[in-house]
């Protein structure tokens, strides 16, 4: 090699990447001490966008599309450089490509319950998992802010982070939906539009945006779960009575079906033993018909109930026929006020039917002797 293409390939002419890996957020290009020459061609593919950065300082970047790089198209990069008279010399600069396609797939979930208040069980703990996609929305601020000099970062150096921020605002919009429980599944959509609205905001900080998120599954505790599972069932039992007449039936059957050894003994056992179920079926038929509380006829229903002002006290309350007592004896009459249920005041008790047509019904005090 001659002296002339020694220097020649000291000087980088086409600039690109080309790499396919599933997980490569951002690669910076090896340029291995050489430097850029003027009139470089730069190639940024459908999906890629390439920042330039010169000692330290961010300068350039460039979206899909091919460049020459020249001073037209280079003007941050040549007002740090200085350059007055043009750019015409070779420059040292780092070139970092970022991965702006979506990342989809992504996993995320709680490692510990998160606690909330439900309207109906109360204070319950449940698990939550599911799914998002991510993109950098933000080239710079994605390198300025998360990458810095990391020359190959890759989707699992920023996942936990995203996964942090998603479980730590998932918890409050479970507790600010207000959505029971048992409700959870019909509305997993709405849960997931919830937590992204408050996520992008985080997310932008960072340079990346959260492209979709969804609620795959909301878990209560082994112990919460078995017990529901046991209300669910007796709620498909339904009647209680009926079931055990139903089970106690089929132990007959199973019975008669395996009886236990054989000979007199064996019989005599499978006999008393049926006669037992019998005995508990027909208990289990006659219990709703014979003695009981549930037999026993209701209370007859009681009439109106007034409450009476008396010197000033309430006095009450009081049955018509007590009230009928009091007229008799003088102490209520027309004028004196009375109250039960559904009056808006008190009220004379001649104003008020059901007491009014008392006074008629009482006899005048006997004539002296």
């Amino acid at each position: 090699m001659g002296l002339f293409d020694k220097i020649k390939g000291e000087f980088i002419d086409v600039i690109e990447w080309t790499d396919d890996s599933p997980n490569t957020l951002v690669y910076r290009f090896q340029r291995h001490g050489n430097e850029i020459k003027n009139g470089a061609q730069l190639t940024v593919r459908e999906g890629q966008a390439a920042v330039f950065v010169d000692e330290g300082e961010l300068a350039d970047v460039f979206m899909p599309g091919m460049y020459t790089l020249e001073t037209s198209n280079l003007p941050i990069l040549s007002t740090l450089k200085g350059w007055k008279h043009g750019f015409e010399s070779p420059f040292k600069a780092e070139v970092y490509f970022v991965n702006t396609r979506q990342f989809t797939d992504q996993k995320w979930g709680t490692k510990n319950p998160v606690t909330m208040r439900d309207p109906e069980f109360g204070p319950v703990r449940v698990r939550a998992f599911g799914t998002y996609a991510f993109r950098v929305s933000n080239p710079a601020t994605f390198i300025k802010e998360i990458v810095g000099t990391d020359g190959h970062f890759t989707t699992p150096e920023i996942t936990d982070q995203v996964r942090n921020i998603l479980v730590a605002r998932f918890s409050d919009a479970m507790a600010e939906s207000g959505i029971p429980v048992l409700d959870m599944a019909a509305n997993y959509d709405e849960l997931g539009t919830k937590l992204d609205d408050r996520v992008q905001t985080d997310m932008g900080s960072y340079g990346l945006e959260l492209r979709t998120l969804l609620v795959e599954n909301i878990s209560l505790p082994p112990a919460v779960e078995e017990a529901l599972d046991k209300r669910t069932s007796m709620g498909v039992i339904g009647d209680m009575g009926k079931y055990t007449q139903y089970q106690a039936a089929t132990a007959i059957g199973d019975a008669a079906k395996n009886p236990d050894g054989g000979g007199l003994a064996a019989g005599g056992m499978g006999a008393g033993l049926g006669m037992a179920m019998a005995s508990q079926i027909g208990q289990a038929m006659n219990q709703p018909q014979q003695g009981g509380q549930a037999a026993a006829p209701p209370p007859l229903p009681r009439g109106p109930q007034f409450h009476v002002a008396v010197d000033g006290q309430q006095a009450g309350p009081f049955g018509t026929d007590a009230l009928k007592q009091q007229i008799q004896a003088g102490t209520l009459t027309k004028e004196t006020l009375i109250w039960t249920e559904g009056m808006a005041e008190w009220r004379p008790a001649g104003e008020v039917d059901a007491v009014a047509k008392l006074f008629g019904a009482v006899p005048p005090p006997l004539p002296p002797k």
